[in-house]
């Protein structure tokens, strides 16, 4: 029940709602754990893209320099840097080409 607080109608003190709303919950928790992961990636994906296409190149040419350059920045810092410090992306898109 202790689970259940702050839920909305029956859901919050009816024993048999409750327990089957917390284990619903506890599920999507697990699961979308998961997932969060899933959506970063892609989130990250598109603004590296992004950035990449503003130099003339696309995302996957763009990636596969950076590896063929030993350049070892992940996917979130390189997105960080297209969105927030144009001119260091800028640096290492010109530093690939």
């Amino acid at each position: 029940m202790k689970q259940a607080k702050g839920y909305f109608g029956r859901r919050k003190n009816v024993w048999t709602v409750a327990k089957n709303a917390v284990e619903k919950a506890m599920v999507y928790a697990y699961r979308d754990r998961r997932n969060k992961k899933r959506s970063f990636r892609a989130l990250w994906i598109a603004r590296i893209n992004a950035g990449a296409r503003l130099h003339g190149m696309s995302y996957s040419e763009f990636m596969g320099k950076v590896k063929a350059n030993d350049i070892e920045l992940n996917r979130k810092v390189l997105a960080d840097l297209a969105m927030n410090h144009p001119d260091a992306f800028k640096a290492i898109v010109d530093k690939v080409k």
